[in-house]
């Protein structure tokens, strides 16, 4: 079956035309005007919001948008006039309370006004590219209000004045103050800008430019930088009560340009309560405002920084060239450390661990300490005091601590070998003389000397404590072995110190007592003999020995005393007097150890062993010397030290600087070495800088003795010189 017709239907036009009443769009339009006009009247609560809408969406539809549009900007116009005179007549407080009042009206307005010509914003205002009917409102209240060249100025008078007011004391309605501000930034960010915050900021301005110059002349540093801190603050919480979040950064730089920038040199270099009174005086909380002030202006933190660093270098130089505090090499590290103690605590609490303000006081003090050449013997000298003595009621971990302090200064000096020859002399003396504090803190010593230097600035001082666990085992094995044949010996303990690994020590003549040298040959015969291809020394100017006496007729002590010391008592058993000469010709000490020996047991009170004619504190070559036997001390047992110079003399300290300038020869030379094999041709000056590099951990070495060992080491054929360039050197494979 064929499918049936479809029929086709046809709508046609009205055989009539439709007409719009001409009166339609001014009777539709009327209709609108009085409803905003109502509105704007406050009796908007009569009207029909739907009806409204609907009329003005058939004049749009109707094509009559136009009309719509401009007889809106008309209407709201004419009543934006009528409130800019009412508020215009408002006096006094009563003027922004008017404004407000009226602001909250026209949003009110504005938002039945949107919603009824709502058609409109959405179809016809885009199409025209026409303002938005709420843009529009504000536009236009912008324009007959706030622009009102009778409003303008007084608004914006009214307002700093405000402003004023409260940064001199006085409490003001921030509500009222923080809705007029809105105002101004519902009307566009620019109009916030051009009517009230340019203006602010340059009255803020001139305002803390007259607090700043007031401040300054009546307050001292401190009070100042208070006062400047509370003005800071109180600009913030101005802000985040009524002002744009925007303008915080705005007005911030003008309170830190006035009263910082601009005050920055006064204020640091106030004379009784700057930046140096402040260090000084330990005055954290100053400082600290100091610093975080200053690090919100530009070039503020490395001002502070700079003068800082002046005043450290300034003051650690007055330290360590001043005679008087270099009579004491222990109380001189301590002054060291207290100073790095107490600017660290500084960097600390005020300056909040600034790594900048660290490198500074790093570089103050690595200047300072390298000033004193005799700073590596000093630091040794401490090092030694504590570690020899002790500290009474000190715990491990305090000494620790002093240790950890120490190696701060260490990693100061730019001459660490010298440091090493120094340390290993005093570290000799306390492990042979047996008054170390403690075995532990011995070795905690030297691993972080292992750590900061590597394992070749310590392995000899390792050597060390190894020759004394292999000496006692020597010992015990001599005792085991013979024994038997010592009773009628006095008892020895000997300490065997590989050469390599101990201080090079110079051969001294000293002629020991015949009681003692039977069983110094027994001890060189046994080990000996035990161990082949050796030779032993005796190191007399190291030991020490314990002697009974008898003075008078039956007072006993015991004698802790130097081996020097010993020889020259034991002479006194076959002698009741003996000159100075005579002592030297037995004894053959050196002239310098003999009389420090003698100075100890004749001119010290209480360990006034012998007598001294004539008496004096200085031992002379034409003296005389008796046994004292009117000696007398409450103990039974009695330490005779050595009177000793803790600093070296100068003779000491030139043979010291001279072995340390001989041990750095083959240092320097074994540099260039490793450097010309790996790059083959380098020119002098970069030869320079890299074996200054390669060796600055230990020392500096000096350029003109780097030269000295390359034209040794050009004599020796492993270099050459360029025939063309003579600064350039050629490595001789």
């Amino acid at each position: 079956m064929s499918a049936p017709k479809r029929k086709n239907f046809k709508i046609e036009a009205f055989k009539h035309r439709v007409v719009v009443d001409p009166k339609y769009a001014e009777k539709t339009w009327k209709i609108l005007e009085h409803a905003i006009n109502e509105i704007y009247n406050h009796n908007a609560s009569g009207l029909s919001f739907e009806e409204l809408y609907r009329n003005a969406y058939n004049m749009i539809l109707h094509k009559f948008g136009e009309k719509l549009y401009s007889g809106l900007v008309t209407t709201m116009t004419s009543h934006l006039n009528e409130i800019a005179k009412s508020i215009e007549v408002a006096q006094g407080d009563v003027f922004l309370e008017e404004l407000n009042r009226k602001w909250a009206d026209q949003n009110k307005a504005l938002q039945m006004i949107r919603d009824i010509l709502m058609y409109m914003d959405r179809t016809f205002i885009p199409s025209t590219h026409k303002t938005p009917v709420y843009e529009l409102g504000l536009n236009l209240w912008r324009i007959n209000v706030i622009h009102s060249p009778n409003i303008q100025p007084r608004l914006q008078g009214t307002l700093l004045e405000l402003v004023q007011r409260e940064r001199t004391g006085e409490v003001i309605e921030r509500g009222l103050l923080r809705n007029i501000i809105k105002m101004l930034l519902d009307l566009g960010s620019t109009v916030y800008q051009e009517d009230f915050e340019k203006t602010f900021l340059a009255d803020s301005a001139s305002f803390y430019w007259v607090e700043s110059q007031k401040y300054i002349e009546c307050c001292d540093c401190g009070d100042f930088l208070k006062k400047a801190e509370t003005r800071l603050n109180e600009e913030i919480e101005r802000v985040s009560h009524y002002l744009d979040s925007k303008t915080e950064a705005k007005i911030c730089n003008v309170v830190e340009k006035e009263m910082i920038e601009n005050q920055m040199n006064r204020l640091v270099h106030m004379e009784n309560s700057g930046l140096v009174n402040m260090i000084v005086n330990d005055k954290y909380d100053d400082l600290k405002r100091m610093y975080c002030l200053f690090k919100r202006v530009s070039n503020g933190l490395p001002f502070i920084r700079d003068v800082m660093t002046s005043h450290i270098r300034e003051t650690g130089k007055q330290l360590v060239t001043d005679p008087e505090k270099l009579k004491d090499p222990v109380d001189f590290v301590q002054r060291l450390l207290d100073a790095k103690d107490k600017h660290d605590n500084i960097i600390h609490l005020a300056f909040n661990n600034d790594k900048t303000f660290q490198n500074a006081l790093n570089s103050s003090f690595e200047y300072f300490v390298n000033l004193n050449p005799r700073s590596p013997e000093f630091i040794s000298l401490f090092v030694d005091d504590k570690l020899r003595k002790g500290l009474k009621g000190v715990s491990e971990d305090e000494i620790e601590t002093i240790l950890d302090k120490v190696m701060m200064l260490f990693r100061y000096l730019q001459e660490k070998d010298v440091f090493e020859k120094y340390y290993k002399q005093h570290l000799a003396k306390r492990l042979l003389s047996g008054k170390t504090f403690s075995d532990d803190a011995e070795r905690s010593l030297i691993v972080k000397l292992k750590t900061e230097c590597g394992y070749q600035f310590t392995s000899k001082l390792e050597g060390m404590f190894t020759d004394m666990k292999t000496s006692q085992d020597t010992m015990q094995s001599f005792h085991d072995i013979i024994g038997g044949e010592l009773s009628d010996y006095p008892s020895l303990t000997v300490q065997v110190l590989t050469t390599g690994s101990w201080p090079t020590q110079t051969t001294v003549t000293c002629n020991l007592p015949s009681e003692i040298l039977g069983i110094c040959e027994k001890f060189r015969t046994f080990y000996l003999g035990t161990h082949t291809g050796r030779r032993l020394t005796w190191q007399t100017n190291m030991g020490t020995a314990d002697l009974k006496l008898t003075f008078g007729k039956d007072k006993k002590h015991e004698l802790n005393v130097s081996t020097y010391q010993m020889c020259i008592l034991m002479l006194f058993n076959n002698a009741d007097r003996l000159t100075y000469k005579e002592i030297e010709q037995a004894t053959e000490i050196p002239a310098p150890d003999l009389k420090r020996s003698l100075q100890s047991l004749a001119c010290v009170k209480g360990k006034n062993v012998l007598r001294k004619e004539p008496m004096s504190k200085e031992v002379g070559e034409e003296d005389s010397f008796l046994f004292n036997d009117k000696f007398t001390s409450k103990l039974y047992k009695v330490k005779i030290g050595t009177v000793v110079a803790q600093k070296e003399s100068e003779p000491e300290k030139q043979e010291t600087r001279q072995r340390v300038e001989e041990d750095r020869k083959p240092q320097i030379e074994a540099a260039i070495v490793r450097i010309m094999k790996s790059r083959r041709v380098l020119d002098h000056n970069n030869i320079i800088a890299e074996v200054t590099k390669q060796l600055q951990s230990r020392f500096l070495p000096n350029p003109v003795v780097i030269k000295k060992r390359i034209e040794s080491l050009i004599e020796r054929e492993f270099l050459e010189r360029d025939k063309v360039d003579r600064k350039l050197y050629r490595y001789l494979a």
